[in-house]
């Protein structure tokens, strides 16, 4: 009796495992042969799948390459460490080697450059990559609380705003050194970086 199943056209993964397969396609397509020559068509070819099945998920280069870039910050952990300012050099440390890959460098550098031009751009990569990102504060900050480490919050806007500021300062100041001035962030500098974040100006950063 023949199966009423119907029957998949080999080679051509479907729905979740095809945007797994287009997404790893596009950081392998960032690496060789980098943002500026990156093809939809050529994605598609290397991922096996359609190119009506790519253009079903993204309209544009751009966005792919957000959301490309956006799985590799989907790695990053925070550490159990034992202290707030090791944790926080853990994370730092896991987040400079996510920028130091090459399809994370050139994917990034590239669409934060194309969304000065155009707002949609820069929104999806604040919900894709800054949003998904931000729990970690809230994950460290909680679990130094319940150290003793930090006095608890009890103004859940003010803590939400606090949120926002240490991760902008965390991120601003790893995406410059590793993708502005191409300096590197290792156990010293990150040492150094966790210091000043946690005792400020006025204290010695490399006590």
């Amino acid at each position: 009796m023949q199966s009423s199943t119907p029957a998949t056209r080999p080679g051509r993964p479907r729905s979740a495992a095809a945007a797994t397969a287009i997404l790893a396609a596009t950081r392998e397509a960032l690496v060789e042969v980098g943002w500026s020559r990156l093809t939809l068509g050529d994605v598609a070819t290397r991922a096996g799948v359609a190119k009506t099945t790519l253009y079903r998920r993204w309209s544009g280069k751009n966005e792919l390459v957000v959301d490309a870039v956006a799985e590799l910050f989907d790695e990053l952990e925070l550490p159990d460490r034992g202290s707030l300012a090791a944790d926080i050099e853990g994370v730092v440390l896991q987040f400079a080697a996510i920028l130091a890959r090459p399809e994370a460098r050139s994917g990034l550098m590239a669409v934060v450059a194309e969304s000065t031009r155009d707002d949609a751009l820069r929104e999806r990569i604040r919900a894709s990559i800054v949003e998904r990102q931000k729990h970690l504060v809230v994950l460290g900050r909680s679990r130094a609380q319940k150290r003793g480490e930090l006095p608890p919050e009890t103004d859940p806007e003010e803590a939400a705003r606090t949120a926002d500021l240490i991760f902008d300062v965390v991120a601003g100041a790893v995406v410059h050194r590793t993708l502005v001035s191409a300096e590197p962030v290792d156990e010293e500098w990150v040492r150094s970086f966790a210091g000043l974040l946690l005792n400020g100006l006025t204290a010695d950063a490399t006590a």
